[in-house]
């Protein structure tokens, strides 16, 4: 009784963990496209009327960093990863799932512990000293490197949501989230974490 609360939990939090996900992902689409009209509208002064401004260039790095950066849990979440697929898709679906939790356990989450300890200080001193950029008229430096700590938090959170899949259907809990292919044979991602979660709410009842 108790391991099938403990599991309905652990089901209930990867949902929650790939709904944020999946909000920050098309948040950030939106960045892409901010991204470029800032690219384009500063070409076009800097062409028209021979002038340009630092903090509007510092943006377009700002913006960038920000979808790189906070993109990656949502990357993690859509496959869209790089994976060998000449020898994934000769894998069985469970020795695919088994790389990935091992993976996840010993060398993904371990480095994004790494990354958000080298990171935080980092932010944190920016954001006492209120850093700026050496450049004329650039911007506040904190934000950028927030997005360094928070993005690897972001994707270690993906990383447990994935582990919670992977072992759920290492036991015959859920059916298998890692597609055959690559990421663009994924199903549509809500309807995919629908489907899992009611596989799973059936095998724990």
């Amino acid at each position: 009784m108790r391991t099938g609360g403990t599991l309905k939990f652990l089901i209930s939090a990867s949902q929650w963990i790939d709904k944020l996900s999946i909000l920050i992902g098309r948040g950030l689409i939106w960045l892409v496209l901010v991204a470029v009209l800032l690219s384009a509208g500063n070409a076009i002064v800097r062409k028209t009327l021979n002038t340009s401004s630092n903090a509007m260039l510092e943006i377009q790095w700002y913006l960038f960093a920000a979808v790189f950066m906070l993109g990656a849990g949502y990357a993690f979440l859509r496959n869209a990863h790089v994976r060998i697929d000449f020898v994934s898709n000769h894998l069985s679906p469970r020795a695919r799932n088994w790389i990935d939790v091992l993976g996840i356990l010993f060398v993904l989450i371990p480095f994004c512990v790494m990354m958000i300890d080298f990171s935080w200080p980092l932010f944190l001193r920016a954001w006492q000293s209120g850093e700026m950029s050496q450049n004329a008229g650039g911007l506040i430096r904190w934000p950028v490197l927030l997005f360094m700590p928070l993005g690897f938090l972001l994707l270690m959170l993906q990383a447990l949501s994935e582990l919670v899949k992977r072992v759920a259907f290492l036991r015959g809990l859920a059916t298998d989230s890692i597609p055959a292919g690559n990421g663009d044979e994924t199903p549509e991602v809500v309807r995919e974490i629908e489907i899992h979660a009611q596989h799973a709410r059936e095998a724990v009842r």
